[in-house]
């Protein structure tokens, strides 16, 4: 079997780390491009990342890509010769910011879009022609907390609210749901414009993991029902074997499909 080549977006911490952990450790043989925004956290994460799989078989190099530069973007199309599989992992939340009181509401909305929407179509739209290359290209969005649904009683996390303004949220995340809703948008793009080329695109769940996404930290997370990002690693890397092909152009959970 000859080796798959793989990019992690975003594998410094997180569902991207844990993901680019599982690809290393597979019996299957990959090579794994590690993206990562800070050359200093790409390189611990490297380092702990090889410490923690000594037997793996495998093989894991750092890879610098800043979403928010077209010149970083592009800088970093020339480091793989080819890709079998691109993870779209790299992502953001900014609503504790708001809360806090950091940054506008605007600008909470604003950085969501730019890393998660416009940043990952720009990576997809260079890379494109990599993936063209492999006998079994896989493209790969993470879908987030993107769902939607009019049950009131399901709408996770932010609880039922009572009349009044302002509303107490303590867990605000509507500005990433909505990047994150545009996400699956693209997928259904990606997937329309690659689907004679062969290519077979997802978005896919992670589940409810605890990242500290938005900078929330994972013990909080945890205590609100958030899984180990591990989780969210194995359910990219069966997408990524061809474990769900038959959900190719849709939103893929765990056992199933998302509703739209």
């Amino acid at each position: 079997m000859a080796t798959k080549i793989v990019l992690v977006t975003g594998a410094n911490s997180g569902i991207g780390y844990e993901t680019a952990k599982v690809f290393l450790q597979s019996s299957n043989r990959y090579h794994v491009y590690l993206g990562s925004r800070s050359v200093e956290k790409g390189i611990e994460a490297l380092e702990k990342i090889r410490a923690g799989c000594p037997n793996a078989t495998n093989t894991v190099e750092l890879l610098q890509i800043d979403l928010g530069s077209d010149e970083s973007i592009q800088e970093a199309f020339g480091g793989p010769g080819r890709l079998d599989v691109l993870i779209n992992n790299a992502g953001g939340g900014f609503d504790g910011d708001f809360l806090q009181g950091k940054i506008s509401l605007r600008e909470c909305f604003n950085k969501a879009y730019d890393l998660n929407v416009s940043g990952t179509n720009v990576v997809t739209w260079t890379f494109i022609p990599l993936l063209l290359k492999s006998a079994e290209p896989r493209l790969i969005f993470l879908a987030g907390l993107s769902q939607m649904t009019q049950a009131a009683e399901a709408y996770f996390p932010t609880p039922p609210q009572p009349a009044g303004w302002p509303k107490k949220i303590d867990f605000e995340t509507i500005g990433y749901r909505c990047s994150k809703t545009a996400m699956s948008m693209l997928m259904l793009d990606w997937n329309h414009k690659l689907k004679e080329d062969g290519v077979k695109v997802f978005s896919v769940s992670p589940g409810f993991c605890a990242t500290g996404l938005g900078g929330l930290g994972e013990d909080l997370m945890t205590a609100m029902g958030a899984g180990h990002p591990s989780e969210g690693g194995q359910r990219l890397i069966a997408v990524a074997e061809g474990k769900r092909d038959a959900d190719a152009g849709k939103i893929v959970d765990k056992v199933g499909l998302l509703p739209w």
